[in-house]
């Protein structure tokens, strides 16, 4: 069983940047790959980025690219999500979660992170 909890949202101007944490119980963090997803009020929960447990390999939504940034450090069980440049439209709860077996399907998810962006 893995617990995952978010912390490092909060309000923010547009223009600005957040770094997002995502702290991980349990020993066998670094064989997950592990997401970052977000949920806008009113719409589905959608992802946003991703990094793989054997090579760091990552991969992010096209609306993101170039402004956040996942990494990963296994030895302190945490995954973050920096963000900049942020815009009105990232306005949204984030969720890290983990891929257990790297198949795409998110085994474990976090309670969700508020992020606010102001225009």
């Amino acid at each position: 069983q893995v617990q995952l909890v978010e912390s490092g949202g909060g309000l923010v101007q547009a223009g600005g940047s957040l770094r997002l944490s995502c702290a991980a119980s349990g020993r066998i963090f670094g064989t997950y790959r592990m997401g970052w997803f977000r949920q806008a009020p009113g719409k589905e929960r959608k992802f946003v980025a991703r990094i793989n447990r054997s090579d760091d390999s990552t991969y992010y939504v096209d609306s993101v690219k170039g402004r956040f940034t996942i990494s990963r450090d296994n030895a302190k069980n945490t995954v973050y999500l920096q963000m900049n440049s942020l815009k009105p439209e990232d306005t949204a709860v984030y969720y890290c979660a983990a891929d257990k077996f790297q198949d795409g399907t998110y085994d474990y998810w976090g309670q969700g992170t508020q992020v606010t962006v102001s225009s």
